[in-house]
């Protein structure tokens, strides 16, 4: 486990994100969680919500250290992460809530709106789709810190950056997802809940 990769932010935001989650997800019963990164958000969400069967998901190139770590934990509504690659064809199995954190000021433009045409597919009426990380409120920043780090994506990856939240509800709401809760977080980031109607 000492090997495996390790995120000191997954640390910090899971209880605060988990707080969120035990009420958002209570009726839920399948969920894919979308770029699962090192793994951790995965082991830890799943082993406080037993009703829940939690789909992990990622780049084939984290498959292997995502599923070590998913393999060491050995909880029974934790499958072994699946790839998903999300500028292409997403998979056929329907889920009833779809979880991301810490992706779309990542990713480009092009693929958030990839992201919102794959959640769409393979959800239905009522799912519940929550997305964590920072976003801008009327194309501004919320802090000094997030107007940083977004200087920080963008010279490391000039398609990335911090999303504006208005933009965001645009590209849900055209897959018939409502935002019905923007909850605030630690350290300046956002938890944004939408139901699909």
């Amino acid at each position: 486990m000492t090997q495996l990769p390790f995120s000191q932010a997954c640390e910090n935001n899971q209880r605060p994100i988990l707080a969120v989650l035990t009420h958002k997800l209570a009726d839920s019963l399948h969920l894919l969680e979308v770029g699962s990164g090192t793994g951790q958000h995965a082991t830890f969400f799943a082993s406080h919500l037993p009703h829940l069967t939690w789909q992990a998901s990622d780049q084939h190139c984290n498959l292997h250290h995502i599923n070590c770590r998913i393999k060491h934990f050995k909880l029974p509504n934790l499958p072994a992460a699946v790839v998903l690659d999300i500028g292409n064809t997403w998979t056929e199995q329907h889920y009833d809530a779809v979880f991301t954190s810490n992706t779309l000021h990542i990713i480009s433009k092009q693929l958030v709106e990839a992201f919102f045409a794959g959640v769409g597919l393979i959800t239905s009426t009522n799912a519940n789709l929550l997305i964590y990380g920072p976003f801008n409120y009327q194309k501004q920043y919320t802090s000094d810190s997030n107007a940083n780090f977004d200087l920080w994506l963008k010279d490391r990856d000039p398609h990335s950056g911090i999303r504006d939240i208005e933009w965001i509800v645009e590209l849900a709401k055209a897959q018939q997802f409502e935002l019905v809760e923007d909850v605030s977080m630690p350290a300046n980031n956002r938890l944004l809940h939408f139901i699909k109607r």
